[in-house]
């Protein structure tokens, strides 16, 4: 009796890319070799992907998805405030990354060229920014009017800005459970909000005395 054919999905083909990734030291040569390698079809590739560098894209996209679900099912998730929020996103997304290091890091190392490395996370910028802009609140925007004209676009990259920061902390954080990227997580967190009010001197000067103690460790 001949074996059903297991119905291919967008996640599984996701699944067989960091396989074969990790499995191989190396991203697949072309569409064909990853689905010959994988007994399916380059038509039914392309009915999910265009090309393997979306694979690539999606891979992180998964990542932000998987964190907003897990985030939704806390029935207090809503009743937090902005800042609560953006915290609790940020040690949710690194546990998920944390779950798949061996291949976040290979990925986000594969170039010299760091551009490309960066263009994978090209869906993640803009659905990143456009969960920042759908936690700020009416509060946040008022604060922020006091050091200058508020604008979202500018909100929203700088936060962009503070999580690339962050998970290039991750990448090279070789503290146990990744502990260092917590207090990165935190402090930095801290910092940016506090800057938006009258007094953040001393959060600016705990943050700075943290990121000179890592230096210092790793120089």
């Amino acid at each position: 009796m001949a074996t059903k054919k297991t119905v291919l999905t967008k996640d599984k083909i996701v699944s067989m890319y960091m396989d074969y990734t990790l499995e191989h030291n190396e991203k697949p040569k072309s569409v064909y070799q990853f689905t010959k390698m994988n007994d399916f079809t380059e038509s039914e590739f392309y009915s999910f992907f265009g090309n393997l560098e979306s694979i690539e894209k999606e891979i992180y996209n998964m990542f932000f998805e998987k964190t907003l679900e897990l985030l939704n099912k806390d029935a207090q998730y809503e009743s937090y405030d902005m800042k609560s929020k953006l915290l609790s996103f940020y040690f949710t997304f690194f546990e998920l990354l944390t779950a798949n290091r061996s291949y976040v890091s290979m990925s986000l190392n594969a170039n010299r060229n760091q551009l490309k490395n960066v263009l994978q996370l090209s869906d993640l910028r803009k659905n990143f920014k456009k969960f920042i802009g759908e936690i700020t609140t009416d509060e946040f925007k008022i604060q922020y009017e006091k050091i200058q004209d508020f604008q979202e676009k500018a909100l929203q990259e700088s936060a962009w800005i503070q999580f690339v920061f962050t998970l290039k902390f991750w990448l090279e954080d070789g503290s146990p459970a990744f502990e260092k990227t917590d207090i990165f997580i935190e402090k930095s967190v801290k910092l940016s909000f506090e800057l938006m009010n009258i007094a953040p001197i001393n959060s600016l000067i705990d943050f700075g005395k943290f990121l000179f103690k890592e230096k210092m460790q790793t120089s």
